[in-house]
């Protein structure tokens, strides 16, 4: 699997800023329904939901919301870079600004994981955060995510 398979070039966007994690989690849902046509409410309360459990602010800036939904067929995944980061509740209490968010059929199994654990070592690269933050371009973040570098099989 590459991120290539799973993010549009149309899902990576810039946002200046988001005023709470719920605003930035209703951001995704806008992204994701622009893109992918999903339905955003449905997407914004399974973010919501599986937020609850525990954070999906990873560490270092970087954050991982992800949900099942059930109209979604295949993995798809959203990419945000915000300009001011946010409060995302992370497990090292530093605020957000690279957030990947990824979708998943209701019944995904092992794609879900192989999914997560992609883009989790994707984005665990100090050197390509460094350099998505250096850009605020959608299009040259999408060249820097989907970089065959960054993108070797789960």
């Amino acid at each position: 699997m590459a991120l290539s398979e799973i993010l549009k070039p149309e899902a990576v966007k810039v946002i200046a800023s988001a005023s709470s994690k719920k605003r930035l989690l209703h951001d995704i849902g806008d992204l994701a329904q622009s893109t992918y046509d999903y339905d955003s409410s449905a997407v914004i309360e399974a973010l919501m939901e599986r937020e609850s459990l525990g954070p999906t602010g990873v560490g270092h800036g970087v954050a991982l919301p992800h949900a099942r939904l059930s109209d979604v067929t295949d993995m798809t995944a959203a990419f945000i870079l915000l300009e001011k980061p946010v409060d995302f509740d992370s497990v090292d209490r530093q605020p957000v600004d690279i957030v990947m968010a990824l979708f998943a059929p209701q019944e995904a199994g092992v794609e879900h994981l192989k999914a997560l654990a992609l883009v989790s070592r994707t984005l665990r690269n100090p050197d390509l955060c460094k350099k998505l933050r250096a850009n605020k371009d959608a299009a040259t973040l999408y060249a820097l995510l989907t970089s065959d570098q960054n993108t070797q099989a789960a």
